[in-house]
């Protein structure tokens, strides 16, 4: 089994990289999306990455329980969750234990079967927030991005749409 997490900046290829090592596993990729289209703009970015990626994947929307959809999804193709970093907003702004989360999920990912890709954002190499929901984002974002990493088999780091091999 290999657990995968794929970071880097907005628009630097993280998914299209993620898509790629999804298919290169055997069996019907899972993609298991984070997002909610609340807004128009969210509708546009889920509809742009459902047509790049085509109809073979089978698709899950799972904005906070995370860890019950790969347990679900065991047995199949990769699965691959675009994007951890959607998650922890979601889980913050439904007031949940981001924390006990996150370490659930990477108490788990070892003990999947199936492999696991996961896509995050790295917010932290910009300026300091200037306001205090933001820089407690970020830290929260950098917390969660190193407990996932710690237990992940490869890390990569996209720029440019460039991976460069972290772990």
């Amino acid at each position: 089994m290999a657990v995968i997490l794929i970071t880097g900046g907005a628009r630097s290829g993280k998914s299209t990289r993620a898509e790629a090592r999804a298919r290169s596993f055997p069996g019907q990729p899972v993609y298991i999306a984070t997002a909610e289209a609340l807004d128009g703009e969210m509708q546009e970015r889920i509809a742009r990455h459902r047509a790049r990626r085509g109809t073979d994947w089978t698709e899950r929307e799972v904005p906070l329980d995370l860890v019950p959809a790969l347990l679900s999804t065991e047995g199949g193709g990769a699965r691959l969750v675009d994007c951890l970093t959607l998650w922890l907003s979601n889980l913050m702004h439904a007031a949940r234990d981001w924390e006990r989360d996150v370490r659930e999920l990477a108490g788990a990912l070892p003990r999947l079967g199936s492999p696991v890709i996961l896509v995050t954002n790295e917010v932290g190499l910009g300026i300091v927030p200037d306001n205090a929901l933001a820089r407690s984002f970020r830290d929260a974002a950098g917390i969660m991005n190193q407990i996932v990493a710690d237990v992940a088999d490869d890390v990569e780091f996209i720029v440019a749409g460039l991976p460069m091999k972290l772990k």
